[in-house]
């Protein structure tokens, strides 16, 4: 294998387009923390940007190894690593442990909770996300949870001794809720391509107005709780009124979907929700109210 094969192959093993969402999560949420104190430590940023990488990245490798067999089946994964014989199983455990374990161990340094947190986040993602996605639409709630631990994992680590507070507990929740809308426009758009693997996330397990339904209640949801941060004053007006206008389109577009029913119009909402969850939580960092 060569070099530039090699960095390919780990790319796809550790979804580096994934990964680098829920280590930007943690980061903007570290740096929440960190103007709640008053100043930046940016080592314990680079610390945990570096563990946080490693976490999720081994999160994904776990999750590669154990869908091996499935991704052969499905044309957006088959030419992944492992299932296509680039790399071998054993190859993808001994490089996601050892990513589990250094990351840890580097995230234990900023305080011990951190830690533990990011291996139930592993835990949670690995063992028992991944095999209920085969199980019943009940996953995309499951995997919410682990989904939505990087904003606390982030926070508590700009502490020494991490303290009781709503903030990580309402930016952990906004990102729980966008979950929903977000992960069933992907079940959307690649049902069909999930069917063959026999992954069960939409609600109904088909693209119908039942689900989409689910989709609209979802995004109407995520509305009043992005509004959180402003009415519990340690968020101002901007960042208020960027996340109901945010919300208000990503409605728009969930509204449009129950309407058509098409899977360009569950792309359209698809996108957005890629675009919604940075832009509010950048927002949210410049607008934070000590």
């Amino acid at each position: 294998m060569s070099e530039v094969s090699f960095i390919s192959d780990f790319k796809s093993l550790i979804k580096l387009r994934l990964t680098f969402l829920v280590v930007f999560s943690a980061s903007v949420s570290f740096l929440i923390g960190s103007r709640e104190q008053g100043s930046i430590n940016w080592i314990n940023w680079l610390i945990l940007t570096l563990g946080g990488f490693l976490v999720a990245g081994a999160a994904n490798g776990f999750n590669e190894i154990i869908e091996k067999d499935l991704d052969k089946l499905m044309s957006r994964t088959s030419d992944r690593p492992i299932p296509s014989g680039r790399m071998t199983t054993g190859q993808a455990l001994v490089l996601s442990l050892f990513m589990a374990l250094a990351g840890t161990l580097i995230l234990v340094r900023l305080n011990f909770l951190t830690g533990v947190l990011s291996v139930f986040s592993i835990f949670l993602y690995a063992i028992v996300y991944t095999p209920a996605k085969r199980l019943s639409p009940i996953a995309v709630f499951i995997g919410a949870f682990p989904g939505a631990l990087p904003p606390l994992i982030g926070y508590f680590a700009a502490f020494d001794k991490p303290v009781i507070s709503w903030i990580p507990l309402v930016l952990f929740f906004i990102q729980f809720v966008w979950q929903f809308p977000h992960f069933w426009a992907i079940a959307w758009v690649l049902d069909d391509d999930y069917k063959k693997a026999g992954f069960r996330l939409l609600p109904t397990k088909k693209r119908d107005r039942v689900s989409a339904g689910f989709i609209i209640f979802s995004a109407l949801v995520l509305i009043p709780v992005s509004l959180l941060p402003t009415f519990m004053g340690f968020g101002g007006y901007v960042i208020g009124i960027i996340s109901l206008i945010a919300g208000i389109v990503f409605l728009y577009l969930s509204v449009q979907l129950f309407r058509d029913l098409e899977v360009k119009t569950a792309r359209k909402v698809m996108f957005c929700s890629f675009f919604y969850l940075p832009l509010v939580q950048l927002i949210m960092l410049f607008d934070f109210i000590k």
